[in-house]
């Protein structure tokens, strides 16, 4: 599994701006998500808590992306992410136009919500 050496590996590559802009939706992640654990996985740093994907984020050339990792979550926000979706699971922001901070901790505690069920549902089983 990748560590998250390789996740400041892959922030230290990126033009400052773009790091910048990274290291603000990361450290509102991990204050969300204290006990969160940090990787690569599919080339883009990914947080995961409870054995599960929580959210992963990425750089792009001319954009960055949220990847909540659950339609359910984007859906249940509703009108607050209309800006910024960019498919079924991937919100899409940029320097100029940023994700809120709020917006982001409350996608976090949405998908923390959703693990926590699905672990509750499988244990019950």
């Amino acid at each position: 599994m990748a560590t998250a050496n390789e996740v400041e590996a892959y922030l230290a590559a990126l033009p400052e701006e773009q790091r910048a802009t990274l290291e603000t939706v990361r450290a509102t992640i991990q204050a969300t998500a204290p006990d969160a654990t940090e990787t690569i996985s599919y080339q883009i740093p990914t947080f995961r808590w409870g054995g599960r994907g929580l959210v992963a984020y990425a750089a792009f050339k001319e954009h960055y992306s949220l990847f909540p990792m659950s339609k359910a979550v984007v859906e249940a926000q509703g009108e607050d992410l209309a800006q910024f979706r960019a498919g079924k699971g991937t919100l899409r922001f940029t320097a100029d136009q940023p994700m809120p901070a709020e917006l982001v901790q409350r996608i976090v505690q949405a998908r923390m919500k959703e693990i926590e069920a699905v672990t509750r549902t499988a244990q019950s089983s």
